[in-house]
């Protein structure tokens, strides 16, 4: 059986492969974020934006959840800010003339690119049953087609609503109230396919899923490790509390399959080094690993750590911590006896001197970091990899003081607020206790379906209705091919977004597309000038209001656009006064403040200067919300990948020009590539051992035991310092090689990092 992955960009003979860049941001930073902007948004247009985006009184960039410094600079964003700022504040608008002109099958021939380029969408769509276009339609008439589809289902439970991590609490609060009023948990959201795995490791470890540092804690490290993360494209403001760290004094490690220009040497366009000088270099050391072997690097930095306790008792753990705050270090001490170096080698493809400096590196620090993203997190044993960077973060204490502890970084910006909001497809039974008593309303008790669950049972049919508040699900999932059958088989998908993206061209059978407020425009209600608030990677919470005018009259905030589907699904019996939400978001957040922990006094504190950080037991009182009360150190087992031979581990990666799904332009400035996004980077060597040149035209197939044959066509291969037996390529364009039971153990997010691949020449 074969799967090919559709919608490919075509680059034509167009596409040009440069050196890759050893240092990241400078001068350069500077003209792509400006240029891009005044080719969006125009001059005046951008001033008013950009110097509002991230700012106290402004609105909160849409891209990363990097936490806001204390001390705001008049210019607080960063490249790939600007351009997701750029992106939204488009002056084009799509024409309803649009709608005829273009089929859905013409568009669904079209690149994500070009549909992000057509403009704002201004009006609300529907596509009827049996027609390939949209066409516009009226808000009354696009609620009534909702609620009578969720009204005929059978049970809630066929009906699935996910969400993006743009929407702000406010909205994911009402959101969830709605779906849970309706009868279902079936809430998937972005996070199922990102930090899942974090979530479920560091709520077993230490109770709260959740980073255990603040903004100012970075500058306080003595050292502070990077796992499975490119900061310089995914989370570019982080450069600047590491530089900041450096010049305290701070060492770095990065530990990454790729060499990324961004933890090489950073250029801060802010300072004078940074414009005319040769920036700061920023990793101390880099520990270019292989796929899959992070887990055993882990393992053998505890064993180290324990080893050397074992040669100087006292001196090396922190025994009053681990005897009054943990469990599970006998067992531990047992299980890391037994570490086989030479495995351990074999899986990192490090040398044992490398292993052995990173772990000097541990010892000699009174205060260790350890960050992580998706490099982490995506893999089968992530869940196992984050318990042992805990592990070893509590051997020696480095949870719940000044300057140490976990930091698992967002890649949305409040994908971590909409799952304090309630955004969980498990919800805690004291949170549905705590709506039930607000409201009044019986909450529906049994788990709800997740990303990849919600996939299958669109795809068996299960789930007849799909609705979005925002995202672009089908390019953000695994296994394309089918993930785009599965929305495709519904009865009706619903799309609440700013932009045209490919989630709206593979429709269901019905499909209705809602056009929404931006986080960049201004938002009135019935009461007045609305703002919203949004969580950062480090649980502070701060409010966010636009001050563009909106793209057309005829668009709704998220918050309207859940009320009055509300209404109109659930009718006025309902004892929930959604039209109070809608009129004024203090209501809301009334609620809120009487229902999820942490938020009391909630409109009080949200208008404090910067807004409020959340308290938490483990970064705050070393207080670990778990079954025992204490934290708890894990006997991982490590199970290395079989990659067999004449086969690659390849890993799906974002281009320097995209934010998630969205992208921004065809270039990856950093990594040398230029117009053109179908490459597939591969080690040198590894060519040559696969008979392979650097230009070749290859099809990436994926392996796997189910037999299918996934393949992703007409591919260049670069030539590229990957660790060896590696490679990597971009995402959405390689999401069809990522099988949809392949999944990490216990988080279920799809295992977009580690996939055994074969490249195979492309014959036309």
């Amino acid at each position: 059986m074969k799967h090919d992955a559709p919608h490919d960009d075509v680059t034509g003979g167009e596409l040009s492969v440069g050196r890759p860049e050893t240092w990241a941001v400078g001068v350069p930073g500077i003209v792509h974020s400006l240029e891009h902007a005044y080719r969006e948004m125009g001059v005046r247009r951008s001033l008013t934006a950009l110097l509002a985006v991230n700012q106290k009184d402004g609105f909160d960039c849409m891209s990363c959840a990097w936490p806001d410094p204390p001390d705001r600079k008049h210019a607080e964003f960063c490249e790939n800010g600007a351009k997701a700022v750029a992106w939204e504040a488009d002056l084009r608008r799509i024409p309803s003339s649009f709608w005829s002109e273009h089929s859905l099958g013409d568009l669904a021939g079209r690149s994500e690119h070009w549909l992000g380029q057509q403009g704002r969408l201004v009006e609300p769509l529907y596509r009827e049953a049996g027609s390939d276009h949209y066409r516009p339609i009226g808000w009354d008439q696009a609620f009534a087609v909702i609620a009578a589809e969720l009204n005929r289902l059978e049970s809630p439970d066929e009906a699935t609503f996910y969400t993006s991590g743009r929407t702000s609490n406010e909205a994911a609060f009402v959101y969830q109230l709605f779906v849970r009023t309706f009868g279902t948990n079936n809430l998937p959201d972005c996070s199922n396919m990102c930090h899942e795995s974090t979530s479920v490791a560091m709520a077993d470890a230490i109770g709260v899923g959740k980073a255990t540092v603040t903004y100012r804690d970075f500058a306080l490290a003595d050292l502070i490790v990077i796992m499975g993360q490119n900061p310089g494209t995914n989370h570019p403001r982080m450069l600047t509390a590491l530089e900041e760290a450096k010049r305290s004094g701070t060492r770095i490690v990065a530990v990454n399959p790729l060499p990324e220009a961004g933890l090489l040497r950073f250029k801060n366009p802010q300072r004078p080094r940074g414009i005319v000088g040769s920036g700061t270099a920023l990793a101390d050391q880099f520990l270019q690993i292989r796929l899959g072997g992070d887990l055993a690097l882990l393992q053998a930095l505890t064993a180290r750590v324990l080893a050397a306790e074992d040669a100087a008792p006292g001196t090396v753990l922190d025994r009053a911590f681990l005897d009054e705050r943990c469990e599970g270090l006998e067992a531990l001490r047992a299980a890391r006896s037994t570490l086989d170096e030479e495995a351990v080698l074999a899986a990192t493809g490090l040398r044992r001197e490398e292993i052995d400096e990173l772990a000097d590196r541990y010892l000699r620090a009174d205060r260790t970091i350890i960050c992580w993203a998706m490099g982490l997190t995506q893999h089968r044993q992530a869940v196992a990899t984050i318990r042992e960077a805990i592990n070893l973060l509590l051997l020696r204490g480095n949870i719940g003081r000044p300057g140490a502890g976990a930091c698992p970084v967002r890649g949305h910006s409040n994908v971590q607020g909409d799952r304090t909001m309630g955004i969980w497809e498990s919800p805690e039974p004291a949170f549905l206790d705590a709506l039930e008593a607000e409201f009044g309303i019986p909450m529906p008790r049994h788990d709800g379906y997740d990303v990849v669950e919600s996939v299958r049972r669109m795809r068996d049919g299960d789930v007849k209705v799909f609705f979005g508040l925002g995202g672009n699900f089908v390019a953000a999932v695994s296994d394309t091919t089918v993930a785009e059958a599965a929305l495709a088989r519904t009865r009706l998908s619903v799309q609440v977004s700013t932009k045209l993206n490919r989630s709206h061209v593979i429709a269901g059978e019905q499909a209705l597309v809602l056009p929404a407020l931006g986080r960049t425009e201004l938002d009135v209600q019935a009461s007045g000038p609305q703002f919203v608030s949004v969580e950062d990677t480090v649980s502070m919470v701060h409010p966010s209001a636009g001050r563009l005018p909106p793209a057309s009259p005829l668009l709704l905030s998220e918050v309207a656009i859940v009320a009055r589907l509300a209404i109109a699904t659930l009718g006025d019996a309902s004892p929930v006064d959604w039209r109070s939400f809608e009129r004024d978001y203090d209501v809301i957040r009334e609620h809120i403040a009487r229902t999820v922990p942490g938020h009391e006094r909630y409109n009080e504190r949200i208008r404090q200067d910067g807004g409020f950080l959340l308290h938490q037991g483990p970064r705050d009182d070393r207080r670990f919300p778990t079954p025992s009360g204490r934290a708890v150190l894990a006997c991982t087992t490590f199970e290395p990948l079989v990659c067999p031979p004449g086969r690659l581990l390849l890993q799906t990666v974002r281009s320097h020009d995209q934010f998630n799904t969205t992208v921004y332009g065809m270039d990856d400035r950093y990594r040398g590539i230029r117009n053109g996004r179908r490459v597939v980077f591969v080690n040198p060597e590894d060519l040559e051992a696969l008979g392979l040149a650097d230009g070749d035209v290859v099809d990436i197939h994926s392996e796997w035991r189910d037999g299918v044959d996934r393949v992703v066509r007409a591919f260049r291969v670069v030539a590229y310092p990957t660790a060896r037996g590696c490679a990597a390529a971009y995402f959405p364009e390689a999401n069809g090689l990522v099988p949809l039971d392949s999944v990490a153990e216990a988080s279920h997010t799809p295992t977009s990092k580690a996939v055994v691949v074969r490249l195979e020449l492309n014959t036309p």
